[in-house]
């Protein structure tokens, strides 16, 4: 089968480099326990993935394949696996421990699997399960925010025209009674984050609080850092409320954890893939989440992040994606589809 990784030859080299990333023929995978076997269609290139090509060398003679992101059919299932049958459409973002899904064939555990929308096409469905399961944990799991009912409360979503950022607006305004306020920096970005939903839109490169302030809100109860926590935490502490809840998916650099005792804030560390390391007993969350999802889209609550479109699945294509990841200008998701077959 077709894939595309690197050796331990390639690994860390600079996404300019054509060796970065390159195209491999693979031994098709064989499912087995509750596995399916499922022929990748579409994907999408999330920031783990330049991350653990600049952090993961692989074992020599060894093919590190990345991606974490997918749509496609069941082909196959394993022998323990009760939830889909060949012929199934489905959408995922698998586990970080596992080979990703920058290859025609795919295994997946069939609990962080869910089916796929049927009012999205390959393209558009593959922008959504890794920024859509990271948004809804953090929001209703790690922040524990309650959904439906009318609140005063405000949520502050830094780095908001990003991938997981342009999925949290969505959820934010459609399943919570939160004022949700975006940050963005660009008038391109911030034009976005108004089109998702938000209610108001504040500059993150000007302080948070005099922006806050600026359009009439002293203080919020919820902020979500997306991005540069570290360069941002003085500000957020001081946008939360006392006893205010803080959630963040990013890497910072080391900051003071005790500039938030005063105010009693609480700190949320969301990571997508902690449910499939750990085999947790509620694993199977994600397979219902990934559903509630499909359903919100094709009943048109939740739109897909699609941001850019890149061409067929292939190393070249998929080196661009990486390189405007790292650029730090990317809006929405970047999506390749199909393998160029005849």
């Amino acid at each position: 089968m077709k894939a595309i990784g690197y050796t331990s030859e390639q690994f860390a080299l600079p996404i300019e480099n054509a060796a970065a990333l390159i195209d491999v023929e693979l031994p098709a995978p064989q499912a087995s326990g509750r596995d399916l076997l499922v022929q990748v269609q579409a994907i999408a290139v999330n920031p783990v993935d330049t991350k653990v090509r600049k952090s993961a060398n692989p074992p020599a003679g060894e093919t590190k394949v990345l991606g974490w992101d997918a749509v496609g059919v069941v082909q196959a299932v394993g022998p323990e696996a009760t939830l889909f049958k060949p012929g199934d459409r489905v959408w995922y973002a698998g586990s970080i421990t596992r080979p990703g899904a920058n290859a025609q064939l795919h295994l997946v555990d069939e609990r962080i699997v869910g089916h796929a929308p049927s009012s999205l096409g390959n393209a558009e469905a593959a922008a959504l399960p890794l920024t859509g399961l990271t948004a809804w944990e953090l929001l209703f799991d790690r922040l524990e925010v309650a959904r439906g009912a009318q609140s005063d409360d405000a949520i502050l979503i830094v780095g908001a025209a990003g991938g997981v950022g342009s999925i949290l607006v969505q959820l934010a305004r459609q399943l919570t009674g939160l004022t949700v306020i975006g940050t963005a920096s660009r008038p391109e970005t911030q034009a976005w984050v108004r089109e998702l939903g938000a209610h108001d839109v504040i500059d993150h490169s000007l302080p948070l609080s005099a922006e806050l302030k600026r359009i009439g809100i002293p203080q919020v109860r919820y902020v979500v850092s997306l991005t540069q926590t570290d360069q941002h935490i003085a500000e957020i502490v001081e946008c939360l409320a006392p006893q205010g809840r803080f959630g963040l998916i990013d890497d910072p650099a080391p900051f003071d954890i005790k500039l938030l005792k005063r105010k009693a804030i609480s700190l949320h560390w969301e990571l997508m893939f902690t449910r499939a390391i750990f085999q947790t007993p509620d694993i199977i969350a994600q397979h219902h989440i990934l559903d509630q999802l499909a359903a919100l889209v094709d009943a048109g609550q939740i739109r897909t992040t699609l941001g850019e479109h890149f061409g067929v699945i292939n190393a070249a294509n998929l080196r661009r994606a990486h390189a405007l990841l790292e650029s730090g200008k990317a809006r929405g998701k970047i999506v390749l589809e199909d393998w160029g077959l005849n």
